[in-house]
């Protein structure tokens, strides 16, 4: 068999994930005390170009991939990351992640534009119903940007998904933050909890989750110094990218990284990433 076919075959039987990742950006406005790439304002860019992006995504359709998932950093500090995006979700179902502050203004009317009644979700970080605990974490005023804008692209159209990032929160906690976000429209099966995972920054978090290989999902990701396993794999520690995860410095063409990946997940016992949550 071709690695094309055998890739293809591995998607559909579960071995690989069906989505392909790429970190857009490790530049964001936000300095969260549980980052896994240590993003901020002055952090080293590590930026991935859209001609590229868009290759990788026609690849990815080729291999026989099924969706495709753009993170950061925070991507909507790139002025093209809107007009890319909607470009990737028209070869593959997309999720797009965001922290929120660019949603707001010209750019929110643009982003409805381009996204609404698309196969495209907008995954907006927000971590507690009350704005002083989310904010302790992930920066000033991030509450009442999401709280401003989910709503607002709900009533356009555009479907959004709430991602919660958490040592763990408690019943009540949950109940009042999931009674929060249907309130703005946004469906039970668009809200993801997971745990803070111990990479990057976040390996400085109390609680956090210490994941093994096995316990991160095999989805390929892609960044602009190479191929790692898992959307948890390219993370920063001290300024350093770290490579423990690395599966090829080559991304273009985009089999020889997911050939690499297959080898590795063929054989390899089913992880705790169900239990754990970490998507």
């Amino acid at each position: 068999m071709s690695d094309s076919t055998d890739i293809a075959q591995a998607v559909a039987d579960g071995t690989i994930g069906g989505r392909v990742w790429m970190y857009a950006t490790y530049r964001c406005n936000l300095v969260c005390n549980y980052c896994l790439t240590e993003s901020g304002p002055t952090v080293t860019k590590r930026e991935m170009n859209p001609q590229l992006m868009l290759k990788l995504a026609q690849q990815a359709a080729d291999l026989g991939f099924t969706a495709l998932g753009v993170t950061g950093g925070e991507p909507l500090m790139l002025p093209w990351m809107i007009d890319t995006a909607r470009q990737m979700s028209e070869i593959l179902p997309m999720v797009l992640l965001t922290n929120g502050s660019y949603l707001r203004g010209k750019r929110l009317d643009e982003l409805s534009a381009a996204f609404a009644g698309r196969p495209i979700r907008v995954q907006v970080s927000l971590d507690s119903a009350d704005e002083v605990s989310n904010d302790a974490n992930r920066g000033d005023n991030n509450y009442v940007s999401v709280a401003t804008s989910v709503p607002e692209l709900v009533s356009r159209g555009v479907t959004v998904r709430i991602a919660t990032t958490s040592t763990g929160l408690g019943d009540q906690e949950l109940a009042e933050l999931s009674a929060l976000r249907r309130s703005w429209g946004v469906q039970d099966e668009d809200h993801i909890v997971r745990p803070i995972v111990a990479r990057g920054r976040a390996a400085l978090e109390g609680g956090a989750v210490a994941a093994s290989f096995a316990d991160l999902p095999a989805e390929l990701c892609i960044t602009a110094e190479g191929a790692y396993w898992s959307a948890f794999g390219p993370t920063v520690r001290n300024g350093r990218l770290d490579t423990d995860l690395l599966l090829t410095r080559t991304v273009d063409p985009l089999r020889i990284p997911a050939a690499a990946m297959l080898r590795l997940a063929t054989g390899q016992p089913r992880g705790s990433d169900s239990s754990l949550n970490i998507r």
